[in-house]
């Protein structure tokens, strides 16, 4: 397939009992009722010029993408999962409470994403460095340091994603992801998007999150050669205001391994990123296969619907 006559790269992200379809114009989730019906939720993208520049500066658009795809799934794991376990007869209930304490939900989310935040780095970032070096007597080189460091998040990483697949509502969620990917793969492939085309797919994806999680990890290790890991104190501040650096590094990683994953010699890049996937997605079933049909092909009309209106608005 010739560069020109590539489809456009469209991202996705399994969420409660549904999955979520990103576009140029819009970001669209299906979600499966306790009716069977399927309900649909959107967010158009805001265009906000001081973004879309950042977005063009190698290894800071890494960061702004995250953060940008972040508040936009957020809105959309929020409907998802408010929705998936309710009577649909019971949406205005839903929307009152949502209406009445807007002011809650917000200073809610803040102090979650917080403590979370404090959380994330305490665990993937403090505990792996202090493990470390406690193997110093054993392992006292710059670089055994590191190794040892990025060996622990990474064990901390597979552990914590295995761990969560074992319960069942994970585990639905990983067969959305697995869905998602197949639905994507089918229509990169020039499939047609049945059932049957989309099952026959690979559920894992070079431009998967999940592989540039762990390139975080990899990357990581890389990254912090350059800076000093002793004393301990001057360790843990290098990693924490390297954050940013690795993020943006390793999206364009990320990015690399997809522009090169047609080439022979250099597709294994994205290799460990799959293997990854072995674990954050699963074989999903015909029904979950048909939410993220259903959410593609919406987006897809949305996103086209979008182009054509502004498109007469420029023409009047």
């Amino acid at each position: 397939m010739s560069k020109q006559n590539q489809p456009p790269a469209y991202g996705g992200q399994a969420v409660m009992e549904g999955v979520m379809f990103g576009g140029k114009h819009t970001t669209v989730t299906a979600i499966r009722r306790t009716d069977n019906t399927l309900d649909f939720f959107e967010v158009k993208k805001k265009k906000r010029p001081w973004v879309e520049k950042l977005k063009k500066i190698p290894f800071v658009r890494g960061v702004a993408a995250i953060v940008e795809a972040s508040a936009n799934g957020t809105k959309h794991l929020n409907f998802s999962t408010e929705r998936y376990d309710v009577d649909p007869k019971d949406d205005d209930n839903i929307e009152t409470v949502e209406q009445t304490s807007k002011l809650t939900m917000v200073l809610g989310v803040a102090a979650v994403g917080v403590l979370s935040f404090i959380f994330g780095k305490l665990v993937f970032t403090a505990l792996p460095a202090t493990l470390a070096e406690l193997f110093r007597p054993i392992f006292p080189g710059h670089v055994a340091q590191n190794l040892i460091e990025g060996f622990i998040k990474l064990v901390f990483l597979l552990t914590y994603i295995y761990l969560i697949s074992l319960t069942p509502m994970i585990r639905r969620v990983f067969q959305y992801h697995g869905a998602e990917h197949k639905v994507i793969n089918a229509f990169e492939n020039n499939k047609s998007l049945t059932v049957e085309n989309v099952q026959a797919q690979s559920r894992l994806h070079y431009r998967c999150g999940s592989s540039f999680i762990l390139f975080t990890v990899i990357v990581g290790v890389f990254i912090y050669l350059a800076v000093p890991s002793e004393p301990l104190w001057e360790r843990l501040t290098y990693r924490i205001a390297l954050i940013p650096v690795v993020l943006g590094a390793s999206y364009e990683v990320l990015q690399l391994t997809n522009k090169v994953r047609h080439v022979p010699a250099l597709r294994w890049l994205g290799y460990p990123g799959l293997w990854l996937q072995l674990l954050t997605t699963k074989e999903p079933k015909d029904d979950q296969v048909e939410v993220a049909i259903a959410s593609f092909e919406e987006m897809r009309k949305r996103d086209d619907a979008f182009s054509k209106d502004n498109l007469e608005d420029r023409i009047v």
